[in-house]
């Protein structure tokens, strides 16, 4: 089976009555059988509406909207088209120039979002049709009944069109081409009973990654979609999920829940993370409470296709801070001179991405400045120890040039993390006058606990060089985070 919408089709065929999606905060969910009924609906009603393969079909649409998304989605890819998941949280403004380069034929959305989809498709010629999902629009696409659907798409064809979470300016098109959709290739497993939970934005790399993936594992899926730490982890105590999928901010707000010690969570085996790094006194008291799990950081963009890193259970107190060694795939660190650079030096991490590489969509300038051969410039620093295994410093554009020091915010950030009335916290650099930079720290206070800038400074003085201390504290109720949990370090307030 090449095309990952094929999965869906096996996994109806062996187990048609499984529960395949759990929406927990909808309060419905989805056999195997009637998920695949319903894509097989959607992709005759996206062709009697004029898609044709290869055509592109956006998907606007909250994760709250769950069964409409995962339906879009695989009936997306059945009727040969191609996917643009879109971020939901964009202006009007960025919503237009996404959907100006994507040029989708279609757009699913719902009656929420329709006002700023509105506005932003005045002048997109392609949107030849909007169809809300809580209005008979939506019935009506599906009222199209018939067998499954054969259109003539091969594995070198597009698949999805991802748009980065556009952190560092408006967002690029990563083409994803049905040969390197997912990590986990199409097959045949037994039927084990065992759920994964997650919670990530759908339109996400990882939100994606869940919807064809755990039946892969002949598993099935149960969906937050809107994460809270307590109802997370009554989650895990009722429903009791093998597996689950978290962010690092998800974590900081689950081990500084006041239920994070009692709460049962004996059902997970595995709990991911991913997005970020995690600092490593974080990931030692999420393995400490989930001594029979593996509790690892995983490193790998949507740019890296199937490429990823792990780091081994036993490796979490020999390599603090490390988020693994590479999964099918080479990583280096290079100097500015594009050569390979030896342990423990920082350096841009390159990722062999190989002859199947992805690009951006249309974009063949930027898609020459990001991919070298079969090398990925990620844009993030990092090093590599002397046996293999990765830690990552941060991006770039994360170095605080203070003096002409140069300060790795993700090093800062980590010590802050190790205080005890820390509960979040962003190192950004701050204008100076006489040095250029000086190093900021945004901090967020955990619940009943007090902190000063006093405080702040004198605990990074011990742990720090002097140079790398901040001067400047702010504090504040929350960081701006992008939906994936990334902070957004360009919206932090002034100081």
């Amino acid at each position: 089976m090449t095309l990952q919408a094929e999965q869906l089709r096996w996994a109806a065929g062996a187990h048609p009555d499984e529960v395949a999606y759990v929406d927990v905060l909808g309060g419905v969910e989805t056999t195997f059988g009637e998920w695949d009924a319903a894509a097989n609906r959607l992709a005759r009603g996206l062709a009697a509406a004029g898609v044709e393969p290869g055509d592109r079909v956006a998907i606007y649409l909250e994760s709250a909207h769950l069964l409409p998304w995962i339906t879009s989605y695989t009936g997306v890819h059945r009727a040969g088209a191609v996917a643009v998941p879109t971020n939901t949280r964009l202006s009007a403004r960025e919503l237009a120039a996404v959907l100006g380069h994507a040029e989708p034929r279609l757009v699913v959305t719902s009656s929420t979002l329709a006002g700023t989809l509105d506005e932003a498709a005045g002048d997109l010629p392609s949107v030849e049709r909007v169809v809300r999902v809580d209005t008979g629009e939506w019935d009506a696409l599906l009222d199209h009944d018939g067998g499954g659907v054969d259109p003539p798409v091969g594995e070198d064809d597009l698949a999805d069109i991802m748009y980065t979470s556009g952190t560092t300016g408006l967002p690029k098109g990563i083409a994803v081409r049905h040969r390197s959709l997912h990590i986990i290739p199409n097959g045949e497993p037994d039927w084990t009973g065992t759920t994964w939970l997650h919670c990530s934005p759908l339109f996400t790399f990882a939100g994606i990654s869940f919807i064809y993936n755990p039946m892969k594992m002949g598993m099935g899926a149960i969906y937050l979609s809107r994460f809270d730490a307590g109802t997370w982890l009554d989650l895990v105590e009722t429903r009791r999920p093998t597996m689950a999928f978290v962010v690092p901010a998800m974590a900081q707000l689950l081990v500084t829940h006041d239920r994070f010690e009692s709460a049962d969570l004996s059902s997970l085996s595995l709990l991911s993370i991913g997005s970020a790094p995690l600092a490593p006194t974080l990931h030692r008291r999420l393995a400490d409470r989930l001594p029979d799990a593996v509790v690892s950081n995983n490193y790998s963009m949507t740019e890296a296709g199937t490429a990823f890193t792990y780091l081994p259970k036993e490796e979490i107190e020999r390599r603090p801070g490390s988020v693994g060694i590479p999964s099918g795939t080479e990583v280096r660190i290079v100097g500015e001179d594009d050569q390979p650079l030896p342990p423990r030096e920082t350096g841009e991490i390159q990722i062999r991405v190989g002859e199947h590489r992805r690009e951006y969509y249309r974009d063949p300038e930027a898609s020459s400045a990001t991919w070298s051969g079969e090398w990925l410039r990620s844009g993030d620093l990092g090093f590599l120890d002397e046996d293999g295994y990765l830690y990552i410093s941060g991006r770039a554009k994360d170095v605080i040039i203070r003096g002409g020091n140069n300060v790795h915010a993700a090093d800062v950030e980590s010590v802050l993390y190790e205080h005890p009335s820390v509960a979040e916290v962003a190192v950004a650099a701050v204008p100076h006058d006489v040095l250029g930079e000086d190093v900021g720290a945004w901090v967020v206070v955990r619940a009943g606990h007090e902190l000063s800038e006093g405080d702040v400074v004198a605990f990074c003085s011990e742990r720090l060089a002097d140079y790398k201390v901040p001067r400047v504290v702010t504090f504040v109720g929350e960081l701006p985070r992008n939906p994936t949990g990334k902070v957004l370090k360009r919206d932090l307030p002034a100081p």
